[in-house]
């Protein structure tokens, strides 16, 4: 389940039509993306910024990403337009063994990207890389106005689980609940396979 290059293997590279007509390539995020991804953070607006659950507009937190992807620990699926990423979906594991087959997504799509069905494809391939890793279950965390976001994870089989109030805080301090989705994965056909 941690080895990278077994991902690699599983997840090829791919091209996808947006529904406006742009053509969006997918590919795992390697360690050669690091200020690609911090240029794609630092190009958020401000709100989008305060809810991402690392803070990688700074450099250190996207080094610690990197090692987390190199160790096998994270996968990340970049989305990119020419030479740009435009967004991305992450599956990230804990160390702690009691946790170890539960996987939370981290997704962000760039604002002009919005609404032309690349967060819901993003959805769906990081969900797949969990799958493919063996995963027994799989979460996302949002506040309850990403409406797109939880539409995303809802048509994949995403019920809430929880529902935390007053849990965040935004931009100018006022609470804000947050929404935790999530999902069993069948992993029978993975093991029988094994």
């Amino acid at each position: 389940m941690r080895n990278g290059a077994v991902a690699e293997a599983q997840w090829p590279a791919r091209t996808v039509t947006l529904s406006d007509g742009q053509l969006v390539a997918l590919r795992l995020m390697g360690l050669a993306d690091r200020e690609k991804m911090i240029t794609f953070a630092r190009s958020l607006p401000k709100d989008d910024q305060l809810f991402l659950r690392t803070d990688i507009t700074q450099p250190s937190n996207v080094d610690e990403w990197m090692r987390h992807i190199k160790e096998g620990a994270t996968v990340t699926v970049l989305a990119e337009i020419g030479d740009k990423v435009v967004g991305y979906a992450s599956v990230h594991t804990d160390q702690a063994r009691w946790t170890r087959t539960i996987g939370e997504i981290r997704m962000q799509v760039g604002r002009p990207f919005r609404g032309l069905g690349l967060g819901r494809v993003l959805a769906a391939e990081i969900f797949r890389a969990g799958q493919e890793r063996g995963l027994r279950k799989m979460a996302a965390m949002m506040t309850p106005d990403q409406a797109g976001a939880r539409a995303a994870f809802e048509k994949l089989g995403f019920q809430i689980e929880a529902l935390l109030q007053s849990w965040v805080v935004d931009q100018n301090g006022r609470p804000r609940d947050l929404i935790i989705m999530s999902q069993m994965l069948d992993t029978s056909m993975k093991n029988a396979a094994a």
